[in-house]
């Protein structure tokens, strides 16, 4: 229903949607797409609590901070584990979208998308944080349905559309069709599992102590699912865990990929699980019009082609996969007539809408 008094606030403000990633926070402004794309973390001092830097800057600080300082990363697995910090994290991304905007201009409605497997305590605590960061309405939106929305598949049709949302914390998946999910799974494997996996690796096969940062450099210049055309090497650097001292390794794709097997069978996995247990009929349409991989982790070489296999159908990166979630949150929140079915089924009438 046509709301005037949203339309008249709407002509001062601009509403943002917002991808609020464990490992990335995109935020996408109406009518001018993806505005910010920074880490989702927060240096804090210690002793004062204080915040001394948010997003791009606080992740240089990452395994570089003297005693007093910590890099924290508010969100885990998706979801809010430091309610505090990721009040000041959202409101520092509110204030820089709006901050050029004239000194009257309303504070935003705010679409933020959620892991589909999250808690309804999960949920309010991400809804409440959205309000107290300086939101005028917060919204929630499943992931996997903003990603869908994000990459331009037919949500509202009767037509099985199938997304595969691998982000830093969490893998959605999701079968959708008439505007709400049909089948969905979530589950607490993506790419920081990756991550954590390669270290793991490089520790015990090369007694080598490597980074996060180290390990994600190598994930994403030669990790993949499937065997390469042309397998490649990287070295990495650490410290060697029987000297003490700094060492070097180099290590092929083919090792990276052994240490990624876990993860990527555990997607693979609940990929085929949501298959299972989709009616025939939305069967049907995803054997004709494929399955979508969208977040950062699809950009894993060899994915496509490992859940082609896996599955039998086609598989294919969705455009610009990383910004999928902010663009279709974008797209709900500048829509919301349209899309209520989506945010009403996600958020089941649990959470009010702020007035």
């Amino acid at each position: 229903m046509f709301n005037p008094l949203s339309a008249l606030w709407g002509a001062f403000s601009r509403d943002i949607g917002i991808d609020l990633g464990t490992a990335t926070t995109l935020v996408s402004l109406d009518g001018k797409g993806i505005v910010i794309n920074e880490p989702s973390v927060v240096a804090v001092d210690k002793h004062t609590k204080r915040v001394l830097a948010i997003g791009a800057e606080a992740k240089e600080m990452v395994g570089r901070t003297p005693a007093n300082i910590v890099a924290i990363r508010p969100l885990r697995d998706g979801v809010i584990s430091d309610f505090d910090i990721t009040e000041k994290m959202l409101h520092y991304f509110i204030n820089k979208v709006h901050r050029r905007r004239r000194l009257f201009a309303a504070n935003p409605r705010v679409v933020v998308g959620i892991p589909s497997g999250v808690t309804e305590v999960e949920k309010r605590a991400v809804h409440d944080a959205t309000l107290s960061a300086g939101a005028r309405e917060a919204y929630l939106v499943e992931e996997p349905m903003a990603a869908a929305i994000g990459a331009g598949l037919p949500v509202s049709e009767s037509v099985g559309s199938m997304v595969v949302d691998i982000g830093g914390g969490t893998t959605e998946v999701a079968v959708i069709s008439l505007g709400g999910i049909v089948v969905s799974r979530s589950i607490r494997v993506a790419g920081d599992e990756m991550d954590e996996e390669i270290i793991q690796y490089a520790r015990q096969k090369y007694n080598l102590l490597i980074g996060e940062r180290m390990a994600e450099r190598s994930k994403i210049a030669i990790g993949s699912a499937y065997p390469l055309p042309e397998e490649q090497t990287i070295t990495i650097r650490g410290r060697n865990l029987i000297t003490g001292l700094p060492d070097a390794v180099e290590v092929s794709s083919v090792e990276i990929r052994e240490a990624l097997t876990g993860p990527v069978s555990l997607i693979v996995d609940s990929v085929k699980s949501a298959l299972d247990e989709t009616p025939p009929e939305l069967v049907a349409d995803l054997m004709e019009h494929g399955i979508v991989l969208a977040g950062g982790g699809s950009l894993l070489q060899g994915l496509p082609e490992r859940l082609s296999e896996e599955t039998h159908m086609r598989v294919f990166r969705a455009e610009d996969p990383i910004t999928c979630v902010a663009r279709g949150a974008g797209s709900i929140v500048g829509d919301l007539d349209r899309y209520h079915k989506a945010l009403a089924s996600t958020q089941r009438g649990t959470l009010p809408r702020s007035r």
